[in-house]
């Protein structure tokens, strides 16, 4: 059976026993085991990151460009073979896992501008032959920790960005797919990264505990749960790291009447239930306006209806299965709590069944009426093909039900109406907007981050956001003796 371990200085090494099994969602079936790294593991990626940074960081931002480019080629060469990777251990279909691996290249491709980025600010003369500027230098070790829903795209928002501006990077990936990590650091390597500038560690929350406490490690970067993005925040800071840790969503897409219906459709079902909804940014909350809501109900439930639900292998398919048998149940157990809660259950995915992989996480397209906003269906993210819809009278009072949500992630807005688009944009307290649009996320030379409790930290991920959250910043103030007035000086010459 394949045995996946670390990636270490340009090695695969693991010195650890612990192992834990790793499935085939499609099969319910153990494909793989994965090395749960010991504190021995920890210590080597620690010694190999330092080891590597300090000549990491005076190469010039010019050579890391070029290698960095040729990254990009080695990518786009073996996309294939990374979407595999991701659909084996995920179970979304190829397709999705192709779209994923690209967003992921997009970051490297702005990374590879890294020369640009990083210039600083000048000024001559602030006070009398005395100029000032500022520089952004490496933070030195860094790292990130990173979920099972996107094993290639979130690492690659993370590490290139880091590295391009001079930093190691330890990226610790989700332990139930693994794989993908693993080759792309492989092909960094091969793209003439130094060993030890990008290494991954495979492990559980110990791993997680022992990053967020060594010293060495100058900033934290993940992506999860809102709870465990909590605690990864509040830890790491107390530890003086820099922090970014993205959370929960409960992302809402208003249908105003006016809207194109067809169009609103289409965007909710890809935003619905793309990825067997295993996305942050996955709409699990259609608000329906004035009296479209029967015809939005009607046309969502006839078209998910046609959805196909099949492992990745099948090239028809359109929703692959969740990740887990454990997901799986808590799914279906939302399902339940949403009928007792007395939610009016339109389309029922529970007992979806596909021949040949009965054994498989399968749950098929779930559509929930009449939800009300003290509902747990309503409240919690659950991270899996359902959608709820709520009808609102009027536009403020579906804007109201966007704003006052915990979460902040992302929203849309389906009408025809400029002016209140444009109210839209301004006014809902969400991080990451689109009209007309169902998934708002952001180019790569864009930043994406969510607010509230989406997001904790101050920086978003990649675009300017990546690059100012990966340095320091360092501003000079320089005059030369000749210059330099005899006598003590006591205040900052300003003329």
């Amino acid at each position: 059976m394949k045995k996946i371990k670390n990636y270490i200085h340009g090695k695969i090494v693991c010195n650890s026993k612990k192992e834990q099994s790793v499935f085939d969602p499609s099969k319910g079936e153990e494909i793989a085991k994965v090395v749960l790294s010991d504190e021995n593991d920890f210590i080597n990626v620690i010694e190999s990151s330092k080891k590597s940074q300090a000549e990491w960081s005076k190469t010039t931002p010019l050579k890391r460009s070029r290698i960095i480019s040729k990254y990009k080629t080695l990518i786009e060469n073996n996309l294939q073979e990374l979407a595999e990777l991701v659909s084996k251990e995920h179970g979304k279909t190829l397709e999705d896992a192709k779209g994923s691996v690209t967003r992921g290249l997009e970051v490297v491709e702005f990374a590879c501008g890294i020369p640009h980025l990083l210039k600083g600010e000048f000024s001559q003369n602030v006070g009398t032959n005395i100029d000032s500027w500022s520089v952004r230098q490496p933070l030195g070790i860094c790292a990130g920790i990173t979920p099972f829903n996107f094993p290639a795209m979130v690492p690659m928002w993370m590490y290139p960005i880091s590295i391009a501006c001079g930093n190691s990077f330890i990226l610790k990936p989700s332990e139930k797919d693994p794989s993908c990590g693993i080759k792309l650091a492989e092909l960094f390597s091969e793209a003439g990264l130094p060993d030890g500038v990008f290494n991954v560690i495979n492990g559980d929350k110990d791993v997680v505990n022992m990053i967020l406490e060594e010293k060495s490690i100058s900033s934290v970067s993940f992506v999860g749960s809102t709870p465990v993005a909590k605690y990864i925040y509040e830890k790491s800071a107390s530890y003086g790291k820099r922090v970014q840790a993205l959370g929960g969503a409960k992302n809402h897409l208003v249908v105003m009447p006016d809207a194109n219906l067809n169009q609103a459709v289409d965007g909710i079902m890809g935003a619905a239930y793309g990825s067997a909804g295993e996305r942050c940014m996955a709409v699990s909350v259609a608000v329906a306006v004035g009296g479209i809501a029967d015809k939005l109900v009607e046309q969502i439930s006839n078209k998910a209806q046609t959805l196909k639900v099949a492992p990745w292998t099948d090239s028809a398919s359109d929703m692959g299965p969740v990740i887990s048998r454990k997901h799986k149940e808590k799914i279906l157990n939302y399902i339940d709590i949403g009928e007792k809660e007395g939610a009016k259950l339109v389309l029922d995915g529970r007992n979806i069944k596909i021949q040949g992989y009965e054994n498989g996480y399968f749950v098929g397209p779930t559509l929930f009426d009449n939800v009300k906003q003290n509902m747990k269906i309503y409240k919690d993210e659950i991270f899996g093909p359902v959608l709820s819809v709520l009808r609102a009278d009027t536009y403020e009072e579906a804007l109201k039900l966007v704003n006052d949500h915990e979460f902040g992630n992302g929203t849309s807005i389906y009408t025809s109406d400029g002016e209140i688009s444009r109210h839209f944009t301004t006014n809902c307290q969400i991080g990451m907007v689109g009209v007309n649009v169902p998934i708002p996320v952001p180019m790569a030379f864009h930043s994406f981050g969510g607010w509230k409790n989406s997001l904790f930290g101050d920086h978003a991920m990649h675009g300017n956001e990546g690059v100012r959250f990966y340095t320091k910043l360092k501003t000079v103030t320089s005059r030369w003796p000749k210059s330099i007035k005899e006598g003590p000086e006591f205040i900052m010459p300003t003329n």
